[in-house]
């Protein structure tokens, strides 16, 4: 139970001290996660009690599932509100990406036209 503490404690010491994004988000999901389930571990070893220990399996699958999601997640709205820094990047796979999802955007936006009355239409 002590080093999953130490482990929760050292992944909010890096949010609030690592300098990026990408820094942060990995500090709050790969020690905080571990030391979740090594906090889980010590209750389910002190408890003793099957219907308790199951429940925390449960809350460990739980956080195993939505951990990463809820890391992609936040990574890739940082990647689009500009707040990663891309020259760190060792691959930027992103970004080509989302240039080709824009052209294909711009290109669909092109070929519709305004409403048949000859008004315009709104902006996007």
């Amino acid at each position: 139970m002590l080093l999953g503490a130490f482990l929760a404690f050292a992944a909010g010491i890096g949010i609030v001290r690592f300098p990026d994004l990408l820094a942060r988000m990995h500090a709050a999901t790969k020690p905080q996660v571990l030391g979740l389930i090594l906090m889980l571990i010590g209750v389910g070893l002190r408890v003793h009690v099957w219907s308790v220990v199951g429940m925390l399996v449960l809350v460990v699958v739980f956080q195993l599932l939505t951990a990463p999601v809820a890391a992609h997640m936040v990574g890739r709205a940082g990647f689009r509100t500009g707040k990663v820094v891309h020259e760190d990047l060792v691959v930027d796979d992103l970004t080509a990406d989302q240039e080709a999802a824009l052209v294909e955007e711009d290109e669909a936006a092109g070929e519709v036209e305004g409403p048949a009355d000859g008004t315009e239409s709104p902006p996007r």
